[in-house]
């Protein structure tokens, strides 16, 4: 157990560091293999990543990751309720939108040489992929995560234990990730699915987050017995803590998921609109071939049945309109 004595003020805010390994390590070994991997795309005469990419990958991924485990949110997480429901939220949703937005499968392919990418393509067309990014399980283990660490046994067990406490970080980072990754589809991916299915996914996922928000509200306490062993004789109650922390999952829940909103639009905007132009393609490819055939065929002749009557000239117009109708001009033929 690594509570702290310290009252969180705005100054110890800034204040409190601590030397989490396993973020460290984790975090250090990802940005060196992302840099590699950027180099020899690079050096292979391959487009870079934008300036844009990086930064999502290095500053919204790495950089929060690293700062969730070594900050403040990392120090009081132990201490305080409302820390570690922040450091869920980051983990769970900025940092794997991060990490996915960076294009690190791209990134890894242009890296590798015909044979790793030969390698990384069958893996990605495996059924392993293809069952892992089908909407249903990410989305699935979206929802469960949070229900499961706060309303069960394991919130406690996080709490006091480190090893645990650092598994389990590791485990939402990546149940986000496959999420992000499956839903952006900004890296290849088994299959493609239409973003109207990640608008309505996310529909139903923010109303999961409000009921578990409501749930720890006006649940009774959780982790009594690991709070009142804290002995913490500042800052805000028990009751007061965990109502400020369903108030993050509920409310900054949904804020934080408004960049994966908007970029979920535009990849749909996007969508929609390379639809569009292939069916215009598809129609204008069409036109193309008939107005070929119509132009080299050769000119159909008519067959006329030696029964058949002979057609008959057109009747040169008259003076007197009733002999243009045909049916009048029979009746009053002479």
């Amino acid at each position: 157990m690594g509570w702290i004595e310290t009252p969180l003020t705005v100054q110890s805010a800034f204040e409190s560091w601590r030397w989490d390994t396993s973020t460290v390590v984790v975090t250090a070994v990802l940005a060196a293999g992302y840099w590699v991997a950027r180099s020899r795309a690079a050096r292979r005469g391959l487009p870079t990543q934008r300036p844009g990419r990086l930064a999502s990958f290095g500053l919204m991924g790495l950089g929060i990751w690293l700062l969730s485990g070594i900050s403040f949110i990392g120090v009081y997480a132990d201490t305080l309720m409302w820390p570690r429901a922040l450091q869920t939220l980051l983990l769970l949703y900025i940092v794997p939108f991060g990490l996915a937005s960076g294009r690190p499968f791209t990134v890894l392919r242009d890296a590798l040489g015909p044979a790793g990418q030969a390698r990384l393509d069958r893996f990605l067309a495996s059924t392993i992929a293809r069952v892992a990014t089908f909407p249903l399980g990410p989305s699935l283990a979206m929802l469960a995560a949070p229900w499961v660490l706060y309303m069960t046994p394991l919130y406690e067990s996080v709490l006091r234990n480190p090893g645990v406490d650092a598994l389990t970080r590791i485990v939402l980072v990546c149940i986000g990730f496959v999420y992000f990754y499956s839903r952006l589809q900004a890296d290849p991916v088994p299959h493609r699915y239409s973003q109207g299915i990640s608008l309505l996914i996310t529909i139903v996922e923010s109303l999961a987050d409000g009921i578990l928000g409501i749930a720890l509200w006006w649940g009774p306490l959780i982790a009594v017995g690991y709070y009142t062993a804290v002995g913490r004789h500042w800052g805000m109650d028990m009751r007061t803590d965990q109502t400020v922390s369903a108030g993050i999952i509920w409310v900054v829940g949904d804020v934080l998921g408004l960049p994966y909103l908007l970029s979920l639009m535009r990849a749909w905007a996007s969508d929609e609109r390379r639809k569009a132009a292939e069916i215009d393609a598809e129609l204008d490819a069409e036109l193309d071939t008939a107005e070929a055939v119509s132009t080299t065929a050769p000119p159909r002749r008519r067959k006329f049945s030696q029964s058949a009557p002979e057609a008959q000239p057109p009747t040169q117009a008259t003076g007197l309109w009733w002999e243009n109708d045909p049916q009048l001009r029979q009746r009053f033929r002479r």
